[in-house]
């Protein structure tokens, strides 16, 4: 089944709270590209050491690479990645 990104922002996205952690991570975004510790474009994620986004203290903020990002997110386990089972792809029938 596709993935519906107007059910899933209806769902999850349009809470008050998840509205009011977007806008703390856009806030460290700018933040750390006007201090010219991130360039727009570059690839790279602001990550919050402490998995609150709303926490935008400057030692709580580090760039780094999207993958890594993405792989400390919070309530995953330190070195292990996504366990989700991914559909092999192989020759069409």
């Amino acid at each position: 089944m596709a993935r519906s990104i107007k059910l899933e922002y209806e769902r999850y996205g349009s809470k008050p709270e998840q509205k009011k952690n977007r806008a703390a991570r856009n806030t460290a975004r700018r933040r750390l590209i006007r201090s010219g510790a991130k360039k727009k474009g570059d690839g790279k994620d602001v990550h919050h050491k402490d998995g609150n986004p709303r926490n935008n203290s400057r030692s709580n903020l580090t760039v780094v690479s999207r993958s890594s990002n993405r792989n400390k997110s919070p309530g995953r386990p330190k070195g292990k990645k996504d366990s989700t089972p991914r559909r092999k792809r192989g020759k069409k029938k």
